[in-house]
């Protein structure tokens, strides 16, 4: 179990402290789909990098399975079965996918190996292990691979950004079966309704704070049925 014990995080702008995320406690259960969400600066993607190290904390603590940690490095944390896929996609030019898969895998892979994780995001292994990460790959390819490279780590926790951002419409469809599919805690930070849907449970955020946390069907139904714009991250 995953568990972030009030959690706050605050950055320097022109010499004066502005609070990102306030005192956030959360558990996160094994084997749970959560979705994150609110509206534009309600901390949602601070959150996730907190939890991955991607950012330090200014205050709290992070635990994982009772283990604290906190001063952990994305790599450790990396080690302990965290995996993480950024809102938009890291590239590395120059390498072959097929050796991104072997480095997020920590293994060589075979060509059934990349089959099993491309096409779980609609690729074909054939067409795309030889090829290179570089400026001939569409954004909503580089996405793909990125969701396969996560997806390879056979991680406890996984996290995705806004998995949605600058894919289309069939693979929006494929992420639905993905997250579905994992079996383990996923943690999505989303606005989007189709993976609301998904969600055991849904954390709302505003102001850096948990507004409220409750069950996905219950939760979706209280930001549809709001008046509030903000609530329902119509302000974005």
């Amino acid at each position: 179990m995953l568990k972030i014990e009030n959690v706050s995080y605050s950055v320097c702008e022109n010499g004066v402290n502005k609070n990102i995320l306030n005192n956030v406690s959360l558990n996160f259960e094994d084997n749970k789909i959560y979705v994150i969400t609110g509206p534009n600066g309600s901390g949602k993607s601070t959150l996730v990098k907190l939890i991955m190290g991607i950012n330090k904390l200014s205050d709290g603590k992070i635990y994982l399975n009772n283990k604290d940690i906190t001063n952990y490095s994305i790599t450790q944390r990396a080690n302990e079965g965290i995996s993480f896929a950024f809102q938009k996609p890291v590239t590395f030019k120059g390498i072959k996918i097929s050796k991104l898969l072997d480095l997020a895998s920590n293994k060589n892979n075979t060509i059934s190996n990349s089959c099993e994780y491309l096409s779980k995001v609609g690729l074909c292994a054939r067409n795309y292990q030889d090829r290179y990460m570089d400026d001939s790959l569409s954004g909503g390819e580089l996405k793909r691979i990125e969701l396969a490279m996560a997806l390879s780590k056979k991680s406890d926790i996984y996290i995705f950004d806004e998995p949605e951002a600058g894919i289309d419409l069939w693979s929006f469809e494929k992420l639905s079966k993905i997250f579905s599919s994992i079996n383990k805690t996923t943690i999505i930070v989303s606005h989007q309704k189709e993976i609301l849907k998904l969600a055991d449970e849904i954390i709302l955020l505003s102001d850096g704070c948990v507004k409220k946390i409750g069950k996905g069907n219950e939760m979706l139904k209280l930001i549809e049925n709001s008046s509030c714009e903000k609530l329902r991250g119509e302000n974005e």
